[in-house]
């Protein structure tokens, strides 16, 4: 009986998946255990903290006048109150930092992307945000306290606490930018080049909208994260029981310093609006990531 020559190949062609040996799946399944096991070290202390933040802050934010009235006229042993004050705080002193630092981090980053690359002065920028990048938050608000308040002899302020809140939230911006940047392909630029554009023109129009929805996901994840900061409030503003829209004079309220004060009462109710300001503060900056990724969507480049 003869045999094709397409039978011979493929009779002697070595079948396309080998059976996978014992130790391949033992190193396999080993890995997959510890991954998981890793996954799930990591996510039980977030979901305590967030069960522990919902079954002690959600009774203050259910109450009717908790998003509507101050602490105003508030004793420490007395229950009742809203968040209205430390709201207005953190959503002033948010919107300030934000108007500062997102101008200043993006023209910061493209011109060390697009103009400074390897000259002295875009190695310098690059050294300075780096320390930025690990600048304690105390050490900002004590530094704009020697600035602002004891050269220059403004008040403290909420506006002082903008300011600091600029220097933590500034490199975030310019690291972000900068990395976005930078994914955009060369190609882009070098046919906006040769069709004419000037330079300013191409990064405007053709770069800048390009990497768009990553700036403004880590625009808004930065500012997220500056919002919670502590000390430079310590320093720069004292904390007041009641609402006050001026950023430049008086003391003003805000969420993490109303979760500081409350727990510095000592009193049961001190700790009920403690926890009430502390679930808010995560309500708000849950709030923000939400947004952050809606505004991703919307600006991402649209593809068939």
């Amino acid at each position: 009986m003869r045999t094709d020559a397409a039978d011979v190949e493929q009779l002697a062609t070595a079948p396309a998946f080998q059976s996978i040996g014992f130790g391949r799946k033992l190193k396999n399944n080993l890995a997959t255990v510890l991954f998981a096991a890793a996954f799930v070290i990591a996510v039980i202390p977030l979901l305590w903290v967030l069960w522990t933040l919902l079954e002690r802050g959600l009774k203050p934010i259910l109450n009717a006048t908790w998003w509507s009235h101050s602490f105003k006229g508030l004793l420490p042993m007395d229950f009742g109150g809203g968040i209205y004050h430390a709201l207005v705080g953190t959503v002033f002193e948010g919107l300030v930092c934000l108007v500062f630092a997102v101008p200043l981090g993006v023209m910061v980053a493209v011109y060390l992307v697009e103009y400074g690359q390897q000259s002295k002065l875009a190695k310098a920028a690059t050294f300075m945000v780096d320390i930025l990048s690990g600048l304690p938050s105390i050490v900002a608000g004590l530094f704009i306290y020697a600035l602002w308040i004891t050269t220059f002899g403004m008040t403290r302020s909420g506006f002082a606490v903008a300011l600091a809140l600029l220097l933590l939230m500034l490199p975030v911006v310019v690291r972000v930018t900068e990395t976005m940047l930078l994914i955009v392909p060369n190609e882009l630029r070098e046919a906006a080049y040769a069709l004419g554009l000037p330079k300013w023109k191409t990064i405007v129009r053709i770069v800048l909208p390009t990497a768009l929805s990553g700036i403004v996901t880590g625009i808004m994840l930065g500012l997220a994260r500056v919002l919670g900061e502590t000390a430079p409030l310590l320093i720069l503003v004292g904390y007041s029981s009641a609402i006050n829209f001026d950023l430049f004079s008086g003391e003003m309220a805000s969420l993490p310093l109303t979760i500081f004060m409350e727990r510095s009462t000592g009193t049961e109710a001190g700790e009920y609006r403690m926890w009430g300001a502390a679930l808010t503060l995560v309500i708000v900056i849950m709030l923000i990531n939400l947004v952050a990724t809606g505004l991703s969507k919307i600006f991402a480049i649209k593809t068939k």
